[in-house]
């Protein structure tokens, strides 16, 4: 190795796994927990906001409406802009976009300036989206990427503990509750600014761009804060044209892509339908705690062995088998509310549900910038970011008139959609288990 050359993946190899890639992960996943507390923090916000401007509480969620926007488009752009002109450029960009209009949400003067606040910071935090996947996945081995890839996405359960925790301090503030909430939220993507200073610029993408001795340089640099005394061997030559974007749709492509972003989709439905519509509808039948913070602790506690036990599978039994089987789960938790009417049946469903989707939700993180090639990969997952955005803003339309009149058959349609994902994921052209980043 030492005088013949060598492939990227050889090289990320040789420089190993250890500090270098321990302080990416926190920096990334600081920055992942402060965008789950930003997009759950919509409902603990919204009753407050209403008391400040003197609007209705219906009114005041078109803050989420807004970010939600804001996240579809951010994920889409800054996604396609860190094929276009590098990772660093763009993670810099849209963390600087997420913690400015983070904080600045904290001090609007009136609604208007409130909306378009919470749209920016959405663009912000759906930029961050597939740049920090992306950049996660390019710096790992392929036999260490699946497990790391599902516990970055862990954070999200830490952010969820965090934003409980800080509604129950901040609702002393009464009418000025959701600027205290606003402000916090937004300070660890701020911290994160100055963080990712550290982040070199991907040696895959370097690589591809025809930049092979700047990707060496970058490696030497990984293996040098690995403790790693080896010499990374110059790296085979490989420069490949910028892909336009409907290079996702291409004949290579076309299966997974339409096939990862349904399961994106319907994953992203089913999961507002279940937390966020179903709570409403037991909260009004006499399961009030559902929505309640000490509650929501609990299911981020539960969420954390579904991350575990999905970093297991994706290593043991691969990708497509882990994500599969917990979609039916899911699929099976959602008829479990039917079995009657109790505390037990609910809590239990809810924990199971907790555990079972965002175990999904790990698998999907991991599984998908793992089947684009480099040229394509932050464009695939900003696709599938923006998919599942669509979810989240159709849910309304889709779950909730079904869920107030039809509470059995709003379950089976949840199962129905989540049952779908499992055979979409089925249908995807490629198992990427042990599978070197192309």
């Amino acid at each position: 190795m030492s005088t013949a050359s060598a492939t990227v993946e050889q090289g990320i190899r040789l420089a190993g796994v250890g500090r270098f890639q321990y302080r990416l992960f926190m920096i990334f996943g600081l920055v992942w927990m402060a965008d789950a507390m930003q997009v759950l923090s919509i409902g603990f916000s919204a009753p407050s906001i209403a008391q400040t401007f003197g609007i209705g509480v219906p009114q005041a969620l078109q803050t989420g409406t807004w970010f939600f926007v804001g996240m579809l488009a951010g994920a889409f752009g800054f996604g396609r802009l860190a094929d276009r002109i590098g990772r660093r450029p763009v993670l810099m960009s849209a963390v600087v976009v997420d913690a400015c209009f983070g904080v600045a949400s904290a001090f609007a003067p009136d609604f208007g300036w409130l909306l378009a606040l919470r749209f920016l910071t959405g663009v912000g935090v759906g930029g961050t989206l597939p740049v920090d996947y992306t950049m996660m996945a390019e710096f790992l081995p392929s036999d260490r990427r699946g497990r790391w890839l599902v516990l970055l996405e862990s954070f999200w359960a830490v952010g969820t503990v965090a934003l409980a925790v800080l509604a129950l301090f901040a609702v002393r503030w009464g009418p000025d509750a959701w600027r205290v909430i606003f402000f916090v939220t937004g300070l660890p993507a701020l911290i994160g600014v100055v963080l990712r200073l550290y982040v070199p610029e991907s040696p895959m993408y370097l690589h591809r761009r025809g930049q092979a001795e700047q990707a060496r340089a970058v490696l030497e640099r990984v293996a040098n804060a690995n403790g790693r005394e080896v010499a990374i061997p110059p790296l085979d030559a490989a420069v490949a044209p910028k892909q336009p974007l409907s290079a996702l749709f291409s004949n290579q492509l076309r299966r997974r892509s339409l096939s990862l972003f349904v399961a994106w989709a319907l994953t992203s439905i089913a999961y507002y339908g279940v937390f966020v519509y179903l709570p409403v509808k037991l909260s009004a039948e006499g399961f009030g705690f559902m929505r309640g913070q000490e509650f929501l602790i609990l299911l981020a506690l539960v969420q954390l062995p579904g991350f575990a036990l999905s970093a297991y599978g994706v290593e043991r039994w691969g990708r497509k088998p882990t994500l599969v089987g917990f979609l039916l789960l899911s699929a099976a938790g959602c008829m479990f509310y039917s079995l009657g009417g109790t505390t037990a049946v609910v809590v239990g469903a809810t924990l199971l549900m907790s555990f079972a989707l965002l175990g999904t939700w790990g698998a999907l993180y991991a599984f998908t910038p793992e089947v684009y090639p480099t040229d394509l990969r932050a464009s695939g997952m900003g696709m599938a970011g923006a998919v599942a955005r669509f979810g989240g803003l159709f849910a309304p339309a889709i779950v909730a008139p079904v869920m107030a009149t039809h509470f059995t058959l709003a379950l089976a349609m949840l199962a129905g959609f989540l049952a779908l994902g499992a055979l979409a994921i089925l249908n995807v052209d490629v198992e990427s288990r042990q599978r070197a980043l192309e």
